[in-house]
């Protein structure tokens, strides 16, 4: 019997049965004109039946996921169903976890924003999710600098950013870049062909009897190590050190001996801690002015600041990475990601897709968004993105009470929803009309919503290779028909799919709808 550790609640066996969605693209939302091919995609609606739509085309290509999810901490949210019992929210969650996990490459890495309400209880559900050793590690980011005085117990100055990896073994970590600030102990006093260096202690604090032996100096100078220490290098190495001249004497050649370390020696950046101070990645405060820029009216409550995104960004990704935020929120994950260079997929539910999301983009691209990252980074405008909604349930029920296929389909939806629940790629043939999806390399789709007779049938047979494979998917068809040809397979829709999935449902989101609205935090109980 296996002794897995795993999270056990209410409900965590019941399985959801995702209708696989279209995108449709609202052109009037979108701006491309800069480039009409952009891959930015912004996404309004439930995040699950979003995330569900981009699977089969998205699995294993995006190579990194922040997400900042409702964190069910009851107060915090004003207008988020967020005071859910711990079991509704983790069963809000684990679905959208796993197809976030589908969703990653191979050397991919996903960064979870939450707090201590959640924190703990999320981490088990993501040992579980993307297995325990793919766990990277847990950063405290410094969200707030105020003290809280009217606080029952402690004054909650921090969040947690979850970092896992898809496969840990594949994955890596990239450097924060240095700083002038990090250089300006590295000078050059000897003029060392090799550039500039800094030094340090050749000495050992945990002493190697072996290692203790005399240098003389450049000036004739005896040393030994100091006292209760011993060398740090051997006898043999230190000389070819020496030779080498990597050991500094100081000015005058009578000093102890310091290893010059060059900076083409050391990393080309700093290894990331995991204390995010505010004054590296910014606050809620912060976050809040950058959001009162789109709307100074109905400010996001709890936005992240450009900044912490950057670093986000900056650890888990390179330029032309793909990024995915399936809780967009106010659009920052996408805007820095934007200015970044980095192609980007945002999800958001609530109308601050129309508000804040597609508001900021457009700011960023034409240049006038100079707040966040954009002078650091010397933002100028440019690029584009795509507004899509998610297409209407393709099946619903009539007056009858008989599942039909949804009227606003038209024939070119009808064929692309088919051939995304069949697994087939919709593109149709500019020439033979009924190859007009495609699985692998002789297998077709074809869906007609008029009825299948033999003398259509044969029509199509004919032009057929002995080799390719067809599925055709038809609201109904002559008795007998389906067992014809054996390369020919004919489906009856929406027969067909009515056991697969949840049709005519169009919101898993609990009701979390509308981001909440704060006031300043200026105006809290404070005492510094």
């Amino acid at each position: 019997m296996s002794n897995k550790l795993e999270l056990k609640w209410l409900g965590k066996e019941k399985e959801i049965k995702i209708e696989p969605r279209i995108l449709s693209e609202d052109k009037e939302k979108s701006n491309c004109t800069n480039d009409k091919n952009t891959e930015n995609m912004i996404i309004h609606g439930d995040n699950l039946i979003a995330l569900k739509a981009l699977e089969s085309k998205y699995a294993g290509r995006v190579k990194c996921i922040y997400i900042d999810p409702p964190y069910n901490t009851g107060s915090a949210f004003e207008h988020y169903d967020d005071n859910l019992e711990h079991s509704t929210w983790l069963s809000l969650m684990k679905p959208r976890l796993e197809i976030l996990r589908n969703l990653l490459s191979d050397n991919g890495s996903i960064w979870i924003s939450i707090d201590d309400d959640e924190g703990h209880y999320l981490k088990v559900l993501c040992d579980e999710v993307f297995g325990r050793n793919n766990f990277v590690n847990t950063c405290i980011w410094h969200k707030k600098h105020t003290r809280a005085n009217d606080a029952k117990w402690f004054s909650d100055n921090h969040d947690f950013i979850l970092v896992y990896a898809k496969n840990k073994e594949n994955w890596k970590l990239n450097l924060l870049p240095r700083t002038e600030e990090s250089t300006k102990g590295y000078t050059n006093p000897d003029n060392d062909p090799r550039g500039v260096w800094a030094s340090g202690p050749c000495h050992a604090k945990t002493p190697n009897e072996k290692d203790i032996y005399p240098i003389t100096t450049p000036a004739g100078r005896v040393v030994m190590p100091p006292s209760g220490t011993s060398w740090r290098f051997s006898e043999k190495k230190m000389s070819a050190l020496i030779a080498d001249n990597r050991i500094w004497f100081g000015d005058k050649g009578s000093n102890i001996p310091r290893y010059k370390r060059f900076l083409t020696d050391v990393k080309d950046g700093f290894v990331p801690t995991t204390l995010w101070f505010r004054d590296e990645v910014g606050d809620n405060q912060e976050a809040k002015k950058e959001v009162k820029q789109i709307d100074s009216i109905s400010v996001f409550g709890t936005p992240k600041p450009e900044r912490l995104i950057e670093r986000v960004l900056t650890l888990g990704s390179n330029e032309g990475d793909l990024v995915l935020d399936s809780f967009l929120g106010s659009g920052t994950t996408a805007a820095v990601a934007h200015k970044m260079g980095r192609k980007y997929i945002g999800i958001e539910m609530g109308d601050h897709a129309y508000t804040h999301c597609k508001v900021r983009l457009d700011k960023v691209i034409d240049g006038s968004d100079q707040g966040g990252i954009s002078k650091s980074v010397d933002w100028q405008g440019g690029g584009a993105y795509k507004f899509y909604e998610l297409a209407p349930s393709l099946i619903n029920k009539d007056d009858f009470d008989e599942f039909v296929i949804n009227k606003e389909y038209d024939a070119d939806m009808l064929a692309s929803a088919i051939a995304l629940h069949e697994g087939f790629t919709y593109a149709p043939d500019s020439e033979i009309f009924w190859k007009q999806s495609k699985g692998n390399e002789n297998s077709y789709l074809f869906v007609t919503t008029r009825h299948l007779n033999q003398s259509y049938l044969d029509s199509i047979k004919s032009t057929m290779e002995d080799s390719e494979y067809l599925i055709i998917a038809c609201k109904s068809f002559e008795n007998g028909l389906d067992i014809i040809y054996p390369n020919i397979t004919i489906k009856k829709i929406p027969q067909m799919l009515l056991s697969r999935c949840e049709f005519d449902k169009d919101n898993y989101n609990l009701n979390i709808v509308n981001p909440p609205v704060y006031d300043d935090e200026e105006e809290e109980c404070y005492d510094e």
